[in-house]
């Protein structure tokens, strides 16, 4: 059932237990461990302790972020909206994480005895919790691009096309498509379509932002000199900011998420390969980077965010100064 998180099964686990690649493993585990030891494979040890530390550091840096956003009211537009729930959707990582390492620290310690049932019922709850994110997380850039975009080409109507009635619609649609996909996702793991499903919807939504990218920076100098005549140049530089700005958080998820997304396609496309059984030994290594995405983008937002960056200052000084 663990479709994305590690097993409480020993004290490190660096493959994902999905189906197919699971039962050729049992078959073959003798002549795979042959060929991996010949291949030179490396398996790097992640410690229990490291995946605690960066969700724990995360799951902060993100509800400061939250937070921030919040208390400020010039935050309160579309744009910040979807950042927030962009920072929710890396929230769902840290959580997760930080809930299944405590469960692994206590089972490895002795100090709990995990149940067969009790133990699928959490692999349940954190596959869908972390299927929500990447779904979402995906969506939300793709919806944050589009708003950087209408805002860039279409300034005059910005605040007519982007309401905050529809920025709201679009967050209650993307949160409940999420969710209603991670659960049917999880509910039918076994079906190699489920691996096709999240693999073809990160393509199409790199494809969707890189082309609104690059139609943003060609045709943005083109663009400025036509509004620089009614004085939106400041406008028209916030903007490119945003964008800027989206283009960092987009590459920072691709290097994140891309050795996750190629454990996937190789366990549909050479699940029985030595070679990619190598790959499939650092599955850990995978999932750090994944927390490291959720721990890099707040620090992002508040780099390239002087209105955000400042709301967070004074909400650390303010947890210092009045904290016990």
């Amino acid at each position: 059932m663990e479709l994305f998180n590690r097993s409480l099964h020993g004290s490190y686990i660096l493959h994902m237990e999905f189906s197919p690649l699971i039962e050729f493993m049992d078959d073959n585990e003798t002549n795979i461990t042959n060929g991996e030891q010949n291949l030179g494979c490396v398996q790097i040890l992640i410690p229990q302790e490291l995946f605690l530390t960066l969700g724990l550091i995360s799951l902060v840096e993100n509800i400061l972020v939250i937070l921030a956003i919040m208390k400020n009211r010039n935050l309160h537009s579309p744009m910040y909206y979807f950042i927030c729930c962009l920072a929710l959707s890396d929230m769902l990582v840290s959580v997760s994480n930080v809930v299944e390492t405590v469960f692994m620290l206590l089972n490895d310690h002795g100090l709990m005895d995990m149940y067969p049932g009790m133990l699928r019922h959490l692999d349940n709850v954190i596959d869908v919790m972390i299927c929500s994110s990447v779904v979402s997380s995906l969506s939300f850039l793709c919806t944050i691009a589009a708003d950087r975009y209408i805002t860039i080409f279409y300034a005059l109507r910005y605040h007519s096309i982007m309401t905050t009635p529809r920025a709201i619609t679009i967050i209650v649609i993307v949160w409940c498509a999420s969710i209603a996909s991670s659960i049917l996702f999880i509910v039918y793991h076994t079906d190699n379509a489920v691996i096709v499903c999240l693999v073809t919807f990160f393509c199409i939504t790199l494809v969707f932002n890189a082309v609104l990218y690059v139609h943003m920076f060609v045709l943005a100098h083109v663009h400025s000199r036509r509004i620089m005549a009614f004085h939106k140049n400041r406008r028209q530089s916030t903007s490119m900011k945003g964008a800027i700005t989206l283009t960092i958080l987009l590459g920072v998820f691709i290097l994140c998420w891309g050795p996750f997304f190629l454990h996937l396609i190789l366990i549909l496309t050479c699940p029985t390969s030595v070679f990619c059984n190598c790959y499939f030994r650092n599955f850990n290594l995978f999932l750090i980077l994944i927390i490291c995405n959720s721990l890099i983008d707040p620090l992002i937002y508040a780099y390239r965010s002087q209105e955000l960056r400042k709301t967070l200052q004074e909400l650390v000084l303010c947890s210092w100064c009045f904290g016990p």
